[in-house]
């Protein structure tokens, strides 16, 4: 296997346990001198988990859907992401600003060629089907890649400029917000909605609900919402843009839920672990849209700052780090194992596991009194799921490994 997404994502997975760990040991003061590593804790799983697996499938999907033969690796594209990574992992906890806009700048880097060449291939696609239309599922899972790498690269610019004082030249009132919710509402949730779209049918052996008009819903809804949940906190947390901005990106959420359960409603065969995983992976998306009332209204007795501080850990380990086990999995079943049925990733035990740490942290922040004892168990419980994630991808790359040696005559 030639292919370096796949060992880089499992690279990403094992420092996802790892760093599931440190907030565990840190959480109950065991180690306090390494809480300061919040930043590389979560992009173990945004920069390296998930986006390994969005460099490696968009262009294969892009590919397949317009009829092109499987491109080949771009390892300039792979050397320039993965080297920014690590300059990055460096360059924050060390505070080296010069390191830090290297790394900033190459990850740009290979997101721009990446879009580059995806959009290459569109046109080398409609040049070579001119009468093909648009109609299917598909076409529209490369507009969300689009659209989501276009919000990294604003999210990377940002992320960034933290560190060089760019967010006071752009008068950015909260530019750390501005960061995490262009990464997660734009970035991590166009990618995701887009690899259901193309994959929702292998997953499941349905089709999505709604057909293209419900994916052109869910795509405008989730886009234009994004842009209201950035710009309302540059401009102060203005709520005439953040309120409909999040009811947008809500309503295109919803929609997307509506067309993976529907299909499967009455077929108890299809209701398999992964597929409960990229479900109620939902719930850890939707919790800082339900809570956000709670914080503007000022509620008695939930401590909104707290909330809002917690959130993203939730959102990365619940969210991203569960949607991208079932995900993954599926994927290395069908490189490593193609002579067997892929499924997606997860059982019922890593099912139980990624939302049992979500509601840990969750009751942790409605009960300040008992946060520290209820975040270092949520994120024990992250450790032995997140963990047991990361050795069933290895197990599928050593069974693939093996069945491949064992067809070999000698």
């Amino acid at each position: 296997m030639t292919n370096p997404y796949f060992y880089t994502i499992l690279l990403y997975a094992f420092m996802a346990v790892l760093g599931a760990l440190d907030s565990s040991l840190t959480g109950y003061q065991i180690i306090p001198f390494a809480n300061g590593l919040v930043w590389m804790r979560l992009h173990f799983i945004t920069l390296g988990v998930m986006t390994q697996a969005l460099f490696l499938v968009a262009p294969i999907a892009t590919a397949r859907h317009a009829n092109l033969p499987r491109p080949k690796v771009r390892w300039d594209i792979w050397a320039l992401l993965n080297t920014g990574i690590i300059a990055l992992i460096y360059g924050i906890p060390a505070i080296n600003n010069n390191v830090i806009l290297v790394g900033g700048t190459l990850v740009f880097i290979a997101v721009t060629l990446l879009m580059i060449q995806l959009w290459a291939m569109r046109k080398q696609g409609e040049e070579a089907s001119p009468q093909k239309e648009e109609t299917d599922s598909s076409q529209s899972g490369r507009m969300f890649y689009i659209a989501g790498m276009t919000y990294l690269l604003f999210g990377i610019i940002v992320g960034t400029g933290i560190w060089m004082g760019w967010p006071a030249l752009m008068r950015m009132q909260t530019p750390v917000e501005i960061h995490i919710h262009t990464n997660n509402w734009g970035f991590m949730a166009l990618v995701f909605a887009g690899l259901t779209i193309d994959y929702y049918g292998r997953f499941t052996g349905h089709s999505l609900a709604g057909g293209k008009r419900a994916i052109d819903a869910v795509f405008w809804f989730m886009s234009i919402g994004a842009l209201g949940l950035i710009f309302g906190p540059w401009l102060g947390g203005n709520l005439y843009i953040v309120v409909p901005g999040m009811l947008m990106h809500l309503t295109g959420t919803l929609i997307l839920l509506w067309m993976m359960i529907k299909p499967l409603l009455g077929d108890r065969k299809a209701w398999t672990p992964g597929v409960w995983h990229m479900i109620l992976s939902y719930i850890w998306l939707l919790m800082p849209v339900i809570t956000s009332p709670i914080i503007l209204l000022g509620v008695p007795g939930f401590d909104g700052a707290m909330a809002e501080a917690n959130a993203p850990q939730a959102l990365v380990y619940g969210w991203i780090l569960q949607g991208a086990a079932a995900m993954t999995g599926y994927f290395y079943m069908r490189v490593f194992t193609p002579d067997r049925p892929a499924k997606l990733g997860g059982t019922w035990w890593t099912l139980l596991g990624f939302n049992a740490g979500g509601i840990l942290l969750w009751t942790g922040i409605v009960k300040p009194e008992l946060f520290v004892q209820l975040q270092g168990g949520a994120y024990a419980v992250w450790t032995v799921t997140a963990l047991a994630y990361a050795v069933s991808l290895l197990l599928t790359m050593k069974v693939g490994a093996e069945e491949e040696e064992a067809s070999v005559s000698i």
